[in-house]
């Protein structure tokens, strides 16, 4: 289909994309628009990917807002939800506002009512439906991407409850955006969309399995691979690919050996290296290094010096971007990720190797193989559009046996069907809350129709079992005195109510409630160590001589721990030393302690360490929700602990951080120098703050004029020596306050 044939588009659209390089709508894209998707009709595209899906929501929200309407765009990552808004930004030429909202979960959003296009997460929509964002009501389109993630047991409920309320709501056009998946058709039939199934590809992608010196491919045919003396098969096909102009992808099953593949890999890439690209690979390999001062950090620069990197959560997120960012423009030869980089995120490259088809699954006890989907959607990975002639996707068999297995498995198999898991009691406590509190399901009858509007109700043959579970939901609820029934009659207490807009757990809130209601004074590690105890925070693992460390440390300071103990013959009492060894780790980060010295102490990323810092963040500021509104406890000691972990700092900085720009390094360089508080930075003398400062002369008259000062300007200011040296100091002393970054 021409692009000049397209309908109900601003006028100047065909020439937009003829300007971008589209002449002619693909296949699928051709099957959307036929299907309506451009007419206000919803349809779910399952396709792989590569294959043009961002185009045919593109299509859908420029017509939903040339008819006056506004169009949401829901993504499942946060990354992706940046990286789609920079995509969306070329709509401006249409006088089209395109707005992102990803955190803060207690707002009602009434800032995107102007917006003609919002880019959110799942999570983000969830909560703004709670918080009654009136200009929902209004929403004529919505793009689900990546919608076969209803299948994951984390996050898939809250987009099937989030897709099934805003039908309710407001009855949207509905774009669902989908890798290709065993029952598309029962995906579509949910979402009452037409289906366009397609498996084409705008470039050919071979899959096939590695074995010995050959590669067997999917249409039978198979070639050979020079593997050298003491050469493992990876780093003879980045050899290869890179032979051919190409990049590579590689997914392991771990962070460990993610990191350890491309420490290997650098030295078959190193050499084939051209002097500009070294250049290059040099300048970001000494932005990765300013990121953190972490051995992870220096790994990673040390890799991507010599054309290699490794990808996975551990990262910071400025590394994650920086290494995606260097791979994109082809500086970066072969990234060693794990899985989750086949999440969504643009990063297409020659060849893909999937070098682990197995990993570690606590809930089976071993091994176990990768999903079908999965594989594949790191197949899609292969391939980039106008750069490459040709996609590979190769698994590598160690065995004939293997070699046998793996095709059968993953080359010629189809992938699993998207299964709801909504039907899962700690998935509806939160979403059976809202229901309820936002007055969506004022009546067991009511909530019973809701939900019948979810994909698990259309799946389910067995609706006795949901409504089992939604009644033990309710009677958790109410014994926790969120809910109140009257009958048949359901409603929030305002404990409920405030639970539900703080977009906790139920039984996260179940957990601080009862801690914020001890007689006792909590200190920060205690308050610490009460939300790291909910749901809502993922735990650090217990390693070997972790539970005798952590035991000691629970009786030495049982008595700043809010709530009751349990036994340490109990089957909770290993939970509790997670959440201590969790709230150590904070407490660590609050008392300025080296962030190299928290990664190595608790065996963690910088990146870890960032989330454990925001979820701690955001459930303090629950709790001090809570605290303050229900009138339980000290309000401003939670407040305190609060912000000590937000900045990371020691009370006595609060102050100073409070400043933009003045982060946790700088506060304390500007503490020792003699500039305590934020009336003294804003009296200070420049030539101390210049000092304090490291002589950075930009920094510190942006520092000063945040600070309000009334001659911020540094023309002709020389550093303070005493100032400089007393930030020195403070500099050496490495456990306290070294490599801990800025980040205000």
């Amino acid at each position: 289909m021409d692009v000049g044939e397209l309908s109900g588009l601003p006028a100047g659209y065909a020439a937009h994309l003829r300007d971008r390089g589209v002449e002619e709508l693909y296949p699928p894209q051709a099957g959307a628009v036929e299907a309506g998707v451009t007419d206000g009709e919803s349809v779910v595209a399952s396709v792989p990917t590569a294959s043009g899906k961002t185009l045919i929501a593109e299509l859908a929200m420029l017509a939903s807002v040339e008819r006056g309407g506004t169009a949401l765009y829901i993504v499942p990552l946060r990354a992706l939800a940046s990286e789609k808004a920079a995509e969306f930004e070329r709509l401006d030429a249409f006088d089209v506002d395109v707005a992102v909202s990803t955190g803060n979960y207690e707002s009602d959003g009434d800032w995107l009512a102007s917006a003609d296009v919002i880019v959110a997460t799942s999570e983000k929509v969830d909560s703004l439906l709670r918080n009654g964002a009136p200009w929902v009501e209004d929403l004529s389109c919505v793009v689900s991407d990546e919608v076969h993630l209803v299948d994951d047991p984390g996050r898939g409920p809250t987009l099937e409850v989030t897709l099934a309320k805003l039908r309710a709501i407001c009855d949207p056009q509905i774009v669902a955006l989908s890798a290709t998946v065993g029952n598309a058709d029962e995906v579509a039939d949910w979402l009452d969309a037409e289906l366009v199934d397609s498996t084409w590809r705008p470039i050919d992608l071979r899959t096939g399995v590695q074995y010995g010196q050959a590669i067997h491919y999917d249409d039978g045919t198979t070639d050979e691979i020079e593997i050298r003396s003491s050469e493992k098969p990876t780093a003879a096909l980045v050899r290869d690919t890179l032979d051919d102009g190409g990049s590579t992808l590689v997914f392991v099953n771990s962070r460990r050996n993610a990191e350890a593949a491309a420490g290997r890999l650098a030295g078959a890439v190193s050499p084939a290296l051209d002097p500009e690209t070294k250049a290059d690979l040099a300048d970001v390999a000494e932005e990765i290094r300013g990121v953190s001062d972490t051995e992870t950090s220096s790994d990673l620069a040390d890799a991507v010096a010599d054309g290699a990197a490794f990808h996975h959560a551990g990262l910071a997120p400025e590394h994650r971007s920086l290494v995606e960012d260097a791979f994109r423009d082809r500086l970066i030869k072969v990234v060693a990720a794990t899985p989750t980089l086949a999440a969504g995120v643009n990063t297409p490259s020659r060849r893909v190797i999937v070098r682990d088809w197995q990993r570690y699954d606590g809930t089976a006890g071993g091994m176990q193989p990768l999903d079908v989907l999965e594989v594949h959607q790191m197949f899609g990975r292969a391939g980039r559009p106008g750069l490459d002639p040709y996609g590979e996707a190769l698994l590598l068999a160690n065995s004939h046996d293997e070699l046998d297995e793996l095709t059968d498995r993953y080359v010629y198999g189809d992938p699993e069907p998207v299964r709801s898991k909504l039907a899962a009691e700690p998935a509806l406590r939160t979403h059976v809350l809202a229901a309820v509190a936002t007055g969506f399901a004022p009546t067991r009858e009511r909530l019973g129709e809701f939900l019948s509007g979810t994909l698990y109700a259309s799946q389910s043959d067995d609706r006795a079992h949901l409504r089992r579970v939604v009644d033990d939901v309710l009677d958790y609820l109410e014994a926790n005195e969120f809910v109140e029934r009257e009958g048949d009659g359901l409603s929030a207490t305002r404990t409920g109510r405030l639970v539900s807009e703080l977009y906790l757990d139920p039984m996260s809130a179940a957990e601080v409630l009862h801690g914020l209601r001890d007689d006792g004074e909590p200190s920060a590690l205690g308050l610490y160590h009460l939300v790291c105890r909910t749901p809502d925070m993922y735990q650090l693992y217990l390693k070997s001589g972790d539970e005798q460390t952590y035991t000691e440390l629970a009786y030495e300071r049982e008595a700043e721990l809010p709530g009751s103990a349990p036994s340490e013959f109990d089957d909770d009492w290993e939970a509790w030393l997670s959440a201590l060894k969790t709230a150590k780790l904070l407490e660590d980060w609050a008392d300025e302690v080296d962030e190299d010295r928290i990664t190595e102490r608790y065996g963690v990323g910088p990146g870890d360490v960032r989330s454990k810092v925001e979820t701690a963040e955001w459930l303090l500021n629950a709790a001090e929700r809570l605290a303050g509104e229900l009138d339980l406890g000290d309000a401003t000691a939670v407040q305190r602990a609060r912000r000590r972990v937000a900045d990371g700092v020691r009370e006595e900085l609060l102050d100073l951080t409070s400043v933009r720009g003045v982060g946790r390094k700088r506060a304390r360089r500007l503490f020792e120098a003699g500039v305590e508080t934020r009336a003294d930075l804003r009296d200070a003398d420049p030539e101390t703050v210049l000092g304090a400062l490291r002589g950075r002369e930009k920094t510190a008259e942006r520092v000063l004029e945040n600070a309000g000062h009334p001659d911020p300007s540094l023309d002709g200011v020389e550093a303070d020596a005493d100032a400089a040296a007393a930030a020195a100091s403070a500099d050496a002393d490495g456990d306290d306050q070294t490599s801990l970054g800025d980040f205000g």
